[in-house]
């Protein structure tokens, strides 16, 4: 029979050799931050900062079109969209935003895009039962805008009135977002 001595030893000297076989992961243990996205050519249409964002359009849980552009057509410094899908990290980030950042920023059109729950109605449900009903959210049931900003759980993308994106990447604490949209036009 094995001891426990016997096993917290193999388990030590198994984890470097479990890292070693998964090709590079042991690189994400001391990132650089560097950001390895490719440079884009300002005054193209994408998705990545510098470039005009395409148009698109979603429902809202109330089930009225909105779109990007027609959006931005209202007077309002930009659009924030923030990729939502009602778990505990996503009620943090947006429990931060509704008490830090939006309040500062009453010119901005602040959306949830709920791209995990599949209709109109599911996503106002999770909307509601979350305590979300104050703020707007998008329902991307095919995850059409997710993708086409390549976005992931938590990414936070700001495009401005001039259709420019001006962020596209994970909340963290609201500190960039912040100073993005301060330097909105």
């Amino acid at each position: 029979m094995f001891s426990v001595k016997s096993l917290l030893i193999s388990g030590i000297l198994l984890v470097p050799l479990g890292l070693s076989g998964c090709g590079g992961i042991t690189d994400d243990l001391a990132p650089s931050g560097e950001d390895k996205r490719p440079d884009v050519e300002v005054g193209t249409i994408g998705t990545q900062v510098g470039q005009q964002s395409p148009d698109w359009s979603l429902f809202d849980t109330l089930g009225t079109s909105r779109g990007l552009y027609a959006e931005l057509d209202i007077p309002r410094d930009g659009v924030v969209l923030y990729f939502n899908m009602w778990c505990p990290i996503c009620d943090s980030h947006a429990s931060h935003m509704r008490v830090n950042v939006i309040p500062n920023f009453p010119d901005v059109s602040f959306f949830l895009v709920d791209y995990v729950t599949g209709s109109i109605s599911a996503s106002r449900d999770a909307q509601l039962a979350n305590g979300y009903g104050d703020i707007e959210t998008l329902v991307d049931a095919v995850q059409e805008v997710f993708d086409l900003y390549g976005a992931s759980m938590g990414t936070t993308v700001v495009i401005g009135n001039d259709r420019i994106v001006r962020m596209n990447e994970d909340y963290k604490d609201g500190v960039k977002l912040t100073e993005t949209l301060q330097a909105l036009p």
